[in-house]
């Protein structure tokens, strides 16, 4: 790539609706990245949960080039095999029945919700349309998905709102029953809330929520986007509540850094949505398909599900330890490696300094919110990653507290 491209020129040809970082990465390996300059930086954020399997992992670089050389695209008047195949898994490694490919974890959301609302105007009438979700949410930036997420600042100006619409607090099993009724067609969460400051659903929630759903004849839809592909510990996060869905959507580190996403469900609601009722031009990509397959087979094992409890506990002693030293975290939660850093009172605010300050260490972390620093690091990062990253946190936390 030339050199004489770099940051300031996305100001100059691209949209403004980012804010990139001052470095541009030009390559990667395991969970080490290099900019322009070819400076080196320790990445504990995973491409926002998405590089599962850290930068340029061989299986997936053989994956994607072995389908390269095959077949790109064919279009859904037809299906292909990595379709097929990653469908199957996904099936027999889950509660569902059936799976719908698409691009993005806002695609698959999309769907979701459409397929809940088909569902629910099918067997019981038009009438039976709200959909509920939990305030400070997050499932995507389409207009549907931003209107589910409930959180203004994602919402306002793009014209009305969309009707049907209800938002209660996380957690609150009281409030979310205050609102249910015959007229709810399904109920919306992620069982870790991700973008909303890295805050794991409790299992008796989750319980609760099924049973409420139950009550009400509505479908209970999990958005697993960021929490699922092994990132808790387990392929899927509501694995350890055993609580099922009736619906889950996946992306992020299904593809582990290619752009692919799934909505998963059962016959009996799959059923609904019919023929010509929905679509995706490249949902189920035979390269998708392909590198998600891949990336599938080597998460859902023994190996790495428990090497990612392993290394949550490598991560949380250190963040506890930091905390105590230094005072500018009040918790630590989160599950597997997806992880929050809760800023102490006297710091609220300062998750952006933090990350800042990171990188001018080399480190790469995340921001849940101004008063979380978050991390989602590669399921497989090497503990000499986390040493390493552990000791550039602490340094930029010295220069934070000066």
């Amino acid at each position: 790539m030339s050199a004489e491209i770099g940051r300031s020129d996305f100001d100059r040809v691209m949209v403004p609706n980012y804010a990139p970082v001052n470095m541009v990465p030009v390559r990667g390996a395991g969970s080490r990245l290099w900019d322009q300059q070819d400076r080196e930086y320790v990445d504990l954020a995973g491409g926002i949960a998405v590089n599962a399997l850290g930068h340029a992992h061989p299986a997936l670089i053989e994956a994607l080039t072995e389908q390269a050389g095959r077949l790109w695209h064919v279009s859904n008047i037809m299906t292909n095999e990595p379709a097929l195949v990653l469908a199957d898994k996904l099936v027999k490694a889950t509660f569902a029945d059936k799976v719908f490919f698409a691009n993005s974890g806002a695609e698959a959301n999309e769907a979701a919700f459409k397929l809940a609302r088909r569902w629910a105007h099918n067997l019981h009438g038009a009438q039976k349309h709200q959909i509920i979700a939990c305030s400070n949410s997050f499932h995507g930036r389409s207009l549907f998905t931003v209107s589910v997420g409930g959180q203004p600042k994602y919402s306002e100006g793009f014209g009305p709102a969309l009707g049907g619409i209800s938002h209660v607090p996380y957690q609150d099993i009281a409030a979310l029953e205050a609102v249910m009724s015959e007229h709810t067609c399904a109920v919306v969460l992620e069982p870790v809330q991700g973008e909303g400051g890295v805050i794991p659903a409790s299992d008796d929630y989750l319980r609760q929520v099924r049973a409420l759903c139950d009550k009400h004849n509505a479908l209970l839809v999990f958005d697993e986007v960021q929490s699922g592909m092994g990132r808790t510990g387990k392929l899927f996060a509501y694995m350890h509540s055993g609580v099922q869905p009736d619906i889950l959507t996946s992306a992020k580190s299904l593809g582990g850094g290619f752009p692919v996403s799934a909505m998963l469900t059962t016959a009996a609601v799959a059923e609904h949505l019919a023929v010509g009722t929905h679509g995706s031009t490249y949902g189920g990509n035979p390269l998708a398909c392909a590198v998600a397959g891949r990336v599938l087979d080597i998460v859902n094992t023994p190996e790495v599900l428990d090497g990612v409890v392993q290394r949550n506990a490598l991560l949380v002693n250190e963040l506890e330890a930091m905390a105590s030293e230094f005072g500018v975290f009040s918790s630590i939660r989160g599950r597997g490696l997806l992880l929050g850093a809760v800023m102490a009172e006297q710091w609220r605010g300062k998750a952006k300094d933090i990350q800042v300050l990171a990188q001018e260490e080399g480190l790469l972390v995340l921001q849940a919110g101004p008063d979380v620093m978050r991390l989602a690091p590669s399921l497989i990062i090497d503990e000499a990653d986390i040493a390493e990253g552990m000791l550039r946190l602490r340094n930029a936390l010295q220069r934070l507290v000066g």
